[in-house]
């Protein structure tokens, strides 16, 4: 699996398992056609565009700095292992 793929499913994946609820957001009534976050949820959450969050998720975005995996990490609610997972796939260089 190429680096775009891993950080793409990896990002997918942990949205994917939390809950607007979950992460303190209000419902707004929007029809969600995945599980779990949107990309812009995240994005609010993180502090980051959404234009940005998709160009991480999709691996176009380059080395992010320590506070936004940080700050995605936080967003995404994700344990220690997950976070280093992260870390190290973020901080991979492109193909």
């Amino acid at each position: 699996m190429d680096r775009h793929s891993e950080i793409a499913d990896f990002l997918r994946s942990r949205r994917a398992r939390i809950t607007p609820d979950r992460a303190g957001l209000v419902q707004d009534g929007r029809v969600r056609r995945v599980p779990g976050l949107r990309r812009d949820e995240v994005a609010r959450l993180a502090g980051v565009s959404t234009e940005y969050y998709t160009r991480l998720e999709q691996g176009r975005a380059g080395s992010p700095s320590p506070e936004v995996v940080e700050a995605l990490a936080r967003a995404l609610q994700l344990d220690l292992a997950e976070r280093e997972h992260v870390t190290d796939l973020l901080a991979r260089p492109g193909p």
